[in-house]
C-alpha cells in the first residue's frame, strides 16, 4: 500500500478529434490529484438532441464529486456508482421538459486509480482498457447489441466494426429515470508500466484491438505522441464517415 506520504507519479495525456462531423459531443478528462487519479470519456450520443450539453453535464458532475471527496477514496466502487448515478439523474432532469426520444444522452467510462489499484465503471460502449508490455490486461464489455452477440457467439468480434447494428446502444445516461445498466470492474492491481486507456467508441470502433493495444508498447514513445497517432489512424480509416474520436491516458511510473 501507498503510504499517504507517497504522491502518484504518472504520464498522462488527452484527445479529442472532431472527425468528420459539425461539432465534438465527446467529453474526456484526466485529473492527477496527489493520492489519486480520475480518467473519464463521455460520449453525447449524436442521434439525440443536446447530446453535446449532456456530456458536458456528466464530465462536469464527476469531476466535481471527485475533486470534493477526501482522497485517497473510501470507497471507490461505491463512488463510481452514486457519482455515474447522480450524472445520469442530473442528465435526466437537463431533459424533462423534452419529448422521450429527444432527450439528450450519453455513454460514459469512469476509472480510479489510487494504492497502486484501479478500479473502472462504464454505461453504453465508451470503453476503458488496462495494458500492460504491450498486452491487454482486460477492457470493459460494452452494453451494445454487438457486444451481446459476441458472447453468444453469433458473430466474431471481428466483425464488431463492420455490423450494421454496431451504433445500437444498449445502456446511457440520460433518457429515462430509470438507473441504467451499469458495469463496475474489481479491483484491479497496477504496476509500473501499466497504462490505462479511456476512450469514445470514436476511437476503439475503427482501429483493430491489436493495434490500439501494441501501440502502447514503448515506453520511449510519449502518451500524447501515442495518442495522436491513434487518433488521426481513426479518423482516416473511418473516412467521411468518422466520428468525435476521444481518449484519456494515463502511464504509471516508478
Amino acid at each position: 500500500m501507498e503510504s499517504p506520504g507517497d504522491r502518484l507519479r504518472v504520464e498522462s495525456a488527452e484527445l479529442s478529434l472532431l472527425g468528420a462531423r459539425d461539432s465534438n459531443q465527446d467529453r474526456v478528462s484526466v485529473v492527477v490529484a496527489e493520492h489519486c487519479v480520475l480518467l473519464l470519456a463521455v460520449d453525447g450520443m449524436g442521434g439525440h438532441a443536446e447530446g453535446e450539453r449532456a456530456a458536458q453535464i456528466a464530465q462536469e458532475l464527476l469531476t466535481e464529486r471527485f475533486w470534493h471527496t477526501p482522497q485517497p477514496l473510501l470507497d471507490p466502487l461505491g463512488f463510481l456508482h452514486l457519482t455515474i448515478g447522480q450524472a445520469h439523474q442530473r442528465v435526466v432532469a437537463h431533459g424533462a421538459s423534452m419529448p422521450l426520444e429527444h432527450r439528450p444522452r450519453a455513454t460514459c467510462a469512469v476509472c480510479v486509480v489510487q494504492n497502486r489499484a484501479a478500479y473502472w465503471a462504464h454505461v453504453g460502449d465508451s470503453r476503458v482498457y488496462h495494458l500492460r508490455n504491450g498486452q491487454l490486461v482486460t477492457r470493459t464489455r460494452d452494453h451494445s447489441h454487438v457486444e451481446i452477440l459476441v458472447r453468444e457467439g453469433v458473430i466474431g468480434p471481428e466483425q464488431m466494426q463492420t455490423h450494421p447494428m454496431r451504433n445500437f446502444v444498449e445502456s446511457c445516461l440520460g433518457g429515462e429515470s430509470l438507473l441504467p445498466e451499469m458495469s463496475v470492474s474489481r479491483r484491479q492491481p497496477i504496476k509500473p508500466g501499466d497504462v490505462l486507456l479511456a476512450c469514445t467508441d470514436g476511437l476503439w470502433g475503427s482501429l483493430d484491438e491489436a493495434a490500439l493495444v501494441t501501440a502502447f508498447t514503448s515506453a520511449q514513445t510519449s502518451l500524447p505522441e501515442v495518442l495522436a497517432g491513434l487518433g488521426a489512424k481513426a479518423v482516416a480509416a473511418a473516412g467521411a464517415t468518422s466520428d468525435n474520436t476521444s481518449a484519456v491516458a494515463v502511464r504509471f511510473l516508478e
